[in-house]
């Protein structure tokens, strides 16, 4: 195989050096024994973060709410949360991760607010309020027989119709979440005013930029068409069309580029439903002056339903091979940028979701899975707890212990089919297990005593920990040199120990139809090998045209020495869920 070998530094930035470490707040560390994480607790582990190597990180949102989607429905966007703190502990967290190097990133949710913002109280007050604009409010629909319906037959991300009608004013308005997060209608110049004047605020404060929750929402097909339902299964109705990257989304997102472009600030999007590479490459090349990253979905829906995110779905390692290597070679040769994930505060644990480990290789493939992303080019994103190899909550948890709105809505609205029987029930609590965004949210494990550490030993958390905290936690982590975190550590610095290759070398698939391996080479010079699956297996390094290799920079399972004596061969002996790092010859 020839090495293609192409390095391009012509725009070489900052954050496409960096790597981002994301915290949940409420999860994360209770300072005050009230079961709740809170911003404090995440300043006493600023120390544990910088020890990983991470450049930049991600607060979570952390404003007054009601809390009825944890934080993403905000009442007040210059608060902070009683149970988080307050703005001065703000301040003092981008303080203290400005000493340490780092910078702070904040969450930015802007298509949607609380239904408590004052913003939406007076909008729906009456009709003649100077607030009504603010936010999408239609008339309803009435049939033959005088029946009332909502403004079309758009559906809720958290189930049900995405309109809700008020009594009050006799109209709906829009929420494509829950009812207590009503839509903000960007097409109302003091809306964006509003959300410019917003990031100013945080950003004079210090804070470095932005993520921005579902920012390609914020421009809506002004005609509220119906959806075209092709399958009356199909839970988002067929509508994302006219509420995804609407007509005005780049004119948006340029005036927010600007006023990130004063701070030298970062960005990174969420944007679901983004069939388009073209449409992703206007939001993200570098000269279109709108955000930095987006977060695409396409590898976190891999194991989706057809209809539905808690129906079972199958996946192939070619499938995720594939949307890797289409993503790395799009973006480098179009000048835009990718942000590498497995997992957030949406998704399971990536050693549950991608590979078949049981305990015995937990270890080996959490540092599996840390390989093949963050060597890719990208901004590598890392969740809480990902550094210590956490997984997905227990199979035994019964329903009494979710708290995710998503989950909750859903496993009620099965309860009222009639097809939902023992069997029905069964299938759903072990997608939810799989795929519940709780999976994400139990405590950060700090250490063996009560409650993983993550708060006092007498107190009950607001979610309970996973209860292998006793095994896998940080205090055992940090100090072990073998451990998922100081792997994590070695990847993150090898990364900038070869910043031309991993940073901005190009992308190479290597033995792109194996459903075992996962193998790329980066800029030409560096190889990176990982085996997939439980089981010891031979690959063959010379049919896939690797023969002058010089040394293993990083292994996952020992020293790189020893490993260095495994590809001299023509054929590379791998373990279990094993990665191997190396340097080709000139």
């Amino acid at each position: 195989m020839a090495k293609s070998g192409h390095i391009n530094t012509t725009h070489r930035a900052w954050w496409k050096e960096c790597s981002v470490y994301q915290i949940w707040p409420a999860s994360y560390k209770d300072s005050n024994d009230d079961g709740i994480g809170d911003i404090p607790g995440i300043i006493s582990k600023l120390d544990y973060i910088k020890k990983l190597g991470v450049d930049i990180v991600w607060l979570c949102p952390s404003y007054k709410s009601p809390q009825v989607d944890m934080g993403y429905d905000i009442a007040d966007y210059y608060s902070i949360a009683d149970e988080y703190g307050t703005v001065a502990d703000v301040e003092k967290l981008i303080q203290g991760c400005h000493q340490r190097g780092m910078k702070l990133l904040m969450d930015l949710v802007v298509n949607h607010t609380s239904d408590q913002n004052e913003w939406f109280k007076q909008s729906r007050s009456s009709k003649d309020n100077e607030y009504r604009n603010w936010y999408v409010w239609k008339p309803p629909r009435f049939d033959e027989q005088g029946n009332r319906h909502p403004p079309n037959n758009w559906i809720s991300h958290f189930q049900g119709s995405a309109w809700q009608f008020d009594e009050l004013t006799g109209e709906y308005y829009l929420h494509l979440y829950a009812k207590e997060q009503p839509d903000l209608n960007w097409e109302h110049p003091p809306v964006r005013k509003a959300v410019h004047d917003i990031m100013r605020f945080w950003l004079d404060k210090g804070c470095d930029g932005f993520r921005m929750d579902v920012i390609n929402f914020i421009s809506k097909d002004q005609r509220f068409p119906d959806a075209q339902v092709k399958d009356p299964r199909s839970i988002w109705q067929w509508a994302d069309k006219y509420y995804a990257n609407g007509p005005r989304l780049h004119e948006y997102l340029q005036d927010l580029g600007k006023i990130l472009k004063e701070y030298d600030a970062f960005s990174v999007g969420e944007m679901p439903f983004v069939k388009d590479e073209n449409e992703v490459l206007n939001a993200v090349r570098f000269d279109r002056g709108e955000i930095n990253m987006i977060f695409n979905f396409e590898h976190v829906d891999i194991d989706h339903g057809e209809y539905d995110k808690f129906e079972p779905g199958s996946w192939k390692l070619t499938d995720l091979k594939n949307f890797f290597e289409r993503w790395q070679t799009f973006m480098y040769e179009n000048d835009g940028w990718n942000a590498l994930y497995w997992e957030n505060h949406d998704q399971p644990r990536c050693v549950d979701r991608y590979t078949h480990a049981k305990e015995e290789h937990r270890l080996h493939a959490s540092k599996m899975l840390a390989t093949v992303l963050a060597l890719q080019a990208g901004t590598p994103f890392i969740y809480q707890g990902q550094e210590l190899g956490m997984r997905n909550v227990p199979i035994e948890w019964g329903m009494e212990e979710y708290k995710d709105i998503d989950c909750l809505n859903h496993w009620h609205g099965l309860t009222k089919e009639k097809r939902f029987d023992t069997k029905a029930q069964q299938i759903a609590r072990q997608e939810y297990q799989k795929k519940s965004r709780d999976n994400a949210r139990t405590p950060v494990q700090w250490s063996s005593a009560p409650n993983g550490g993550f708060t006092g030993p007498n107190v009950k958390p607001w979610m309970s920990v996973n209860p292998d905290y006793v095994r896998v936690n940080a205090e055992k982590e940090v100090d072990d040199p073998n451990s998922t975190y100081n792997y994590w550590a070695s990847v993150l610095r090898l990364r900038k120990q070869e910043l031309d290759i991993f940073v901005y070398g190009d992308y190479q698939s290597v033995d792109r139809d194996s459903q075992d391996i996962f193998a790329y080479i980066r800029g030409g010079k560096i190889l990176v090998v990982c085996n997939f699956t439980d089981k010891a297996l031979e690959w063959d390094a010379k049919a896939n045209g690797v023969q002058n290799t010089k040394e293993v920079l990083l292994n996952n399972y020992e020293g790189t020495g020893v490993a260095t004596q495994k590809i001299m061969g023509e054929k590379w002996p791998l373990r279990p869920y094993e990665a191997l790092v190396v340097m080709l010859k000139d």
